[in-house]
């Protein structure tokens, strides 16, 4: 079963955990792809380099509510893979625009493989990732996602783990 990890992840200020050089999610990112020999695809926009926290949450707000579909750097063919994972911060309940983005584009690529959603958070849990993952891929078999708190991602492999274990890695 060949397996990719799709994930955008926001090193910088972060909520509750602040100024990091590595984002969160790309953490879990690495921790599923140890597990489970996944490949990765991150999705990168430049857009919110360097953004105070603050200002990016207004500006998520803003991409939210107009539906804005921010660029991504590079591309992935997914035809070779059976399962994918994805993950992202939740951003307004759900994952950042950027992500929709990727959705979009790929809308029928996932189409009879099996979609595994995963967030990282500070209060939201998956939000509505799993419902906007289900919309964005009708075709795909979409599993009941994970979620784990920023603040608990450095120290938070073994959650992982167990996660992983449950799903039969």
């Amino acid at each position: 079963m060949k397996t990719l990890v799709i994930f955008f992840s926001h090193a910088g200020d972060n909520y509750s955990v602040g100024n990091i050089e590595v984002g969160n999610t790309k953490i879990v990112a690495d921790y599923i792809s140890e597990i489970t020999g996944a490949k990765q695809f991150e999705i990168v926009t430049h857009k919110y380099d360097g953004m105070a926290y603050g200002s990016l949450i207004k500006l998520a707000q803003e991409e939210t509510r107009k539906g804005e579909l921010p660029e991504y750097e590079g591309d992935v063919d997914l035809s070779g893979y059976d399962t994918v994972f994805i993950g992202g911060p939740i951003w307004w309940g759900t994952y950042p625009q950027v992500m929709f983005t990727f959705f979009k584009k790929h809308a029928s690529d996932l189409k009879g493989k099996t979609v595994i959603p995963f967030t990282t958070h500070e209060g939201s849990g998956l939000a509505s990732t799993v419902q906007d993952v289900k919309k964005a891929f009708p075709g795909a078999a979409v599993k009941d996602g994970f979620s784990i708190y920023g603040h608990d991602v450095r120290t938070g492999k073994a959650k992982v783990e167990k996660w992983l274990k449950g799903l039969g890695w």
